[in-house]
């Protein structure tokens, strides 16, 4: 069932949009056509949940086609893991004490910009369909956008409530995965040809709960998924990942439902949790499938090689790892993420690059709006990765810093902040009102120990270079803060109760 997605309105009554449209069209005839862009956001993928990022079950050809003809960032990073707040700094580049939206609850403010704005101003056709993940309640257009679809709260596998453009709300039979790239699919077709798009395409997959495309439900039946080894070293690790175990977060609790009887600490009890992972798994396939399907639309439009072809995700995912599931936290499962693309006038097709620096997700804004020759954003905290992919850039950076702050509505995770370099992570965890760090700190060599099974925080060896590491991480959190503020709720400790069955 095709779902009608909007009635084109005349755009020559207004004035500026006039004025937009005369600049677009004069655009060719300078010789300064500038690129479209697709940006496709999934929400809680893990960096290695993709074959072309080494993943031996989950195959993914369609994206894998992308990095084969593009670029493959293996080294891609949120700065808050969490949904709202990594959304948000994808749109602004700012970190969420910049831009305020720190929980899942919040709304991008709309006196801020956005690159989409940005590119709408330089007369782009700008479009936003899917999951939106701000401000849980609110459906309404957002900024930026002239065609906006999205739906209330976190929507459903099947049969989501969809709204379009501030209009009635309305559901859309079928698997939400197939729904919104039928949208997105409609709205290239009815584009007009001359102008730039910008297509911003929000995934619900691979989110919890997991439920999977029939045709994929059983694709991994087969695939035996354990418990990580690192779920059981857990000796030197700081005691709150120990009180985690049993809660709505750790590996004993519910799985986001998967488990009924809990906490379960037996043997048998693993069996929920290769069931979580698969349907995780399998709604991915579907994703794939979208990416093939918006590929074989831009070459039908002869648009592909003038598109830059984005996939990524917003935050990382826990899959057992130190005994945990869910984000938030600094270990690398949570904050590290895909990140493919595809523009041939960048990167040939015949000549594919791997980027192994560290890029993050404030890095988008500055970055798309580099490559479509549009003015920056006035203010940003990330860089434009352009130069590093063309000729690499000496200056990138080899450190940064991660923030999160705890949550009373999900009370699993301490405040972290955290120093990721080229070789090393340093983790701390503040309290919140200027005392001593209440859980031990964590550090990681991570070309020797990827897994970051071993605690070093403790050895004497490591002494100079853990007061080396805090040092860099106040400067750099120093430098995100010019008020000199760093301010975080109060680690009210962790808790075993349940989160509220409608946030959750």
């Amino acid at each position: 069932m095709r779902f009608s997605l909007f009635r084109r309105n005349p755009s020559w009554a207004h004035p500026i949009l006039l004025l937009a449209t005369l600049v677009t069209l004069a655009l060719p005839a300078l010789g300064a056509k500038r690129p479209n862009v697709v940006f496709v956001l999934t929400d809680d993928q893990r960096w290695d949940a993709l074959s072309c990022m080494g993943n031996p079950h989950l195959k993914t050809p369609h994206i894998d086609r992308l990095a084969a003809e593009g670029v493959l960032f293996k080294n891609h990073f949120c700065t808050t893991s969490l949904c709202s707040p990594s959304r948000a700094s994808i749109l602004g580049g700012l970190y969420a004490h910049a831009h305020g939206v720190v929980n899942n609850f919040t709304d991008y403010p709309k006196s801020l910009p956005t690159f989409p704005r940005q590119l709408q101003k330089e007369g782009y056709a700008t479009a936003y369909i899917g999951k939106w993940h701000m401000g849980e309640k609110d459906d309404s257009k957002r900024p930026g956008f002239d065609h906006f679809v999205t739906h209330r709260g976190q929507g459903k596998y099947f049969d989501t409530e969809f709204r379009i453009n501030d209009g009635e709300r309305a559901v859309v039979p079928g698997y939400y995965t197939t729904v919104v790239t039928d949208m997105a699919i409609d709205w290239l077709k009815e584009r007009d040809e001359e102008q730039p798009f910008l297509l911003m395409l929000g995934h619900k997959a691979p989110h919890s709960f997991y439920f999977p495309e029939k045709k994929y439900a059983t694709a991994f039946d087969k695939v035996r998924i354990p418990y990580p080894d690192s779920a059981f070293q857990l000796d030197d690790k700081p005691t709150w990942i120990k009180q985690r175990l049993s809660t709505w977060h750790g590996i004993y609790g519910p799985l986001f439902d998967w488990r009924k009887d809990f906490p379960d600490t037996s043997a048998a009890g693993m069996v929920a949790f290769e069931k979580m992972v698969r349907a995780y798994w399998g709604t991915l396939l579907s994703v794939d499938d979208s990416v093939g399907r918006l590929y074989r639309q831009l070459e039908r439009m002869d648009a592909l090689d003038n598109t830059l072809f984005i996939f990524t995700s917003d935050n990382g995912l826990l899959e057992g790892e130190h005994g945990m599931v869910d984000k938030r936290t600094a270990h690398e499962a949570s904050l590290r993420i895909p990140l493919v693309l595809r523009y041939p006038e960048l990167v040939s097709p015949k000549m594919p690059k791997v980027i192994e620096a560290q890029t993050l997700t404030l890095d988008f804004a500055a970055s798309i709006l580099d490559i479509c020759e549009a003015p920056p954003l006035p203010k940003t905290q990330g860089r434009s990765w352009k130069k590093l992919i063309a000729e690499g850039d000496p200056g990138w950076r080899t450190s940064w810093y991660y923030e999160y702050n705890y949550e009373v509505q999900f009370p699993y995770t301490p405040n972290v902040r955290a120093l990721r370099t080229d070789e090393w992570k340093y983790i701390r965890y503040p309290h919140g009102d200027g005392s001593p760090d209440k859980h031990m700190a964590e550090l990681y060599h991570l070309p020797s120990d990827p897994e970051e099974r071993r605690n070093l925080i403790a050895d004497p060896a490591h002494a100079a270079r853990v007061q080396e590491l805090r040092a860099e991480l106040d400067r750099r959190i120093a430098e995100a803060h010019p008020d000199g503020k760093d301010e975080m709720p109060l680690d009210e400790g962790i808790k075993g109760e349940l989160p509220d069955e409608k946030i959750r």
